[in-house]
C-alpha cells in the first residue's frame, strides 16, 4: 500500500488533486443543504416511551413544553387593574391563534371564572369584568393568602407575584424545534408590543422551550468559536515549529478537507447541526492535526539525511510513518465506532461522524500532504530558475 502511495504521490499528483477537488465540490453543495436545527427530544429513539408520550400529547393536546410570558406592569396591583386585564385578554386571543400552542392560562382566566361565579354561574357572564364588576372583585384580588377566604387569592397568586406587579401567561406548546421557535417568539413579541405600551409595560419570555433555544444557540456558538480558536492556535504552533508559511498552508488545507467533507456528508444525509454534531469538528481537528505534525516532524528530520531532496524525503517519510499513521487512525476511528451501539442519537452521530473524519484525515495526510510538499518544492525550483 505504501509503495503505491509513493507512486501516486510522486507521479499522479494531478489525479489526487482532481479526486479530492471533486469531493470538495460535492461537499460544498452538501454544506449548502446543512441546517442548524434541534429539538428537545430529537436524540431519543423513536421507540422510546418518553418520545412516544410527547408525540401523543402534541397530537391531542398541542404539546407540553412550557412557554411563560412575564408582564411587568411597573407598579403594585398593576397586574389586576382593569386596563391590564383587558390587554392580557387580548394577548390570550393572539396566542390562541397559533396551532402549535394549547389554550393559554393567566390571571385573566381566574377572574373570568370569578365574574361568572358572581353572576350565579351564568356562562354568558364569563368574560373580563367591567368597572362595576371589578369594584366587587377587587377586595378578593387583594386578599392575603393567609386569610380565611384565600381560595381566590391562591389562584390569583399562581399567576402573579405577591405585590401583584408581575403577571404571567402560561401556555404549553409543541416541540417545534430551534428554527420554528424563534419565528413564533418573533410573531408573539410583535403582537405583544402592539398590545402593551412599552413605556408602561415590560415583557419577557421564559420556560423550557426558550431555555432550550438559548442553550442550543450558546453551545453551538461556543463550539464554533472554540473550533476557530483551535485553528488559530494550530496555525501559530505550526508557524513556530516549522517557520514556513508553505508548511502552515499545507497543514491547514490538509486538515480542513476532512472537516469539509464530513460537513458535506451531513448536508446530503440531512443530519442537522446541533450540539452533539458540532462537537465532532473540534475533536476530529485536534486528533487529525496530531497526525500531520507527526508526518511533518519526521519529514523535517529526514531532510538533511537526503541532502534536502524533497522527493526522496517524502518517499522515506511515507514509508517510515505511514504504517503508524494508518494503525493509529484506524484504532482511534474504531474507538469512536463503538458509540454506534448507543440508543442516544447524539452519541451515535458523534461516533460515526468522528470516525469518518479521522479516516478521511488519515487518507489526506498520506496523499494530499506529501503531494503538496512535492508540488511546492517543484514550484520553488521553477521560480528560482
Amino acid at each position: 500500500i505504501l509503495l503505491r502511495l509513493d507512486h501516486w504521490v510522486i507521479n499522479h499528483r494531478m489525479g489526487i488533486y482532481l479526486f479530492w477537488g471533486g469531493l470538495m465540490v460535492l461537499s460544498v453543495f452538501g454544506m449548502l443543504r446543512l441546517k442548524s436545527v434541534g429539538h428537545i427530544v430529537d436524540d431519543l429513539p423513536k421507540q422510546n416511551r418518553i418520545y412516544q408520550d410527547l408525540k401523543y400529547f402534541e397530537k391531542h393536546f398541542k404539546g407540553v413544553m412550557p412557554l411563560e410570558i412575564v408582564i411587568d406592569t411597573r407598579k403594585k396591583q398593576g397586574a389586576v387593574s382593569l386596563q391590564t386585564l383587558k390587554r392580557m385578554d387580548e394577548m390570550l386571543g393572539v396566542l390562541a391563534q397559533f396551532p402549535e400552542m394549547s389554550k393559554p392560562l393567566s390571571v385573566v382566566e381566574a377572574i373570568k371564572f370569578a365574574r361568572q361565579a358572581y353572576y350565579d354561574g351564568d356562562s354568558s357572564s364569563y368574560g373580563v369584568p367591567n368597572s362595576f364588576d371589578i369594584a366587587f372583585l377587587l377586595p378578593y384580588l387583594k386578599m392575603k393568602s393567609d386569610t380565611g377566604q384565600s381560595q381566590m387569592s391562591r389562584l390569583i397568586r399562581s399567576f402573579t407575584d405577591s405585590s401583584r406587579r408581575y403577571a404571567r401567561i402560561s401556555v404549553s406548546m409543541q416541540d417545534v424545534g430551534s428554527v420554528r421557535l424563534p419565528q413564533i417568539l418573533s410573531e408573539v413579541n410583535k403582537q405583544a408590543v402592539e398590545i402593551f405600551d412599552t413605556s408602561r409595560y415590560s415583557i419577557s419570555y421564559t420556560g423550557t422551550s426558550v431555555v432550550f433555544l438559548e442553550g442550543s444557540r450558546f453551545i453551538i456558538s461556543s463550539l464554533t468559536e472554540s473550533l476557530l480558536l483551535a485553528l488559530l492556535m494550530i496555525i501559530a504552533c505550526m508557524a513556530f515549529l516549522f517557520r514556513s508559511w508553505r508548511i502552515v498552508i499545507i497543514s491547514i488545507v490538509t486538515n480542513i478537507i476532512p472537516l469539509a467533507i464530513t460537513a458535506g456528508v451531513m448536508g446530503w444525509l440531512n443530519i442537522p447541526l446541533k450540539p452533539s454534531t458540532v462537537l465532532v469538528f473540534s475533536i476530529a481537528l485536534g486528533i487529525a492535526i496530531d497526525v500531520t505534525i507527526r508526518f511533518l516532524v519526521n519529514y523535517k528530520q529526514d531532510l538533511p539525511r537526503f541532502d534536502y531532496d524533497i522527493t526522496k524525503t517524502v518517499k522515506a517519510t511515507i514509508q517510515e510513518t505511514g504504517i503508524s499513521i494508518i494503525y493509529t487512525s484506524l484504532i482511534l476511528a474504531a474507538g469512536f465506532v463503538v458509540f454506534l451501539v448507543s440508543q442516544f442519537d447524539g452519541t451515535k452521530a458523534l461516533g460515526y461522524l468522528t470516525a469518518l473524519t479521522l479516516f478521511l484525515a488519515m487518507v489526506t495526510n498520506l496523499t494530499i500532504l506529501p503531494a503538496f510538499l512535492v508540488w511546492f518544492d517543484r514550484q520553488k525550483k521553477k521560480s528560482t530558475k
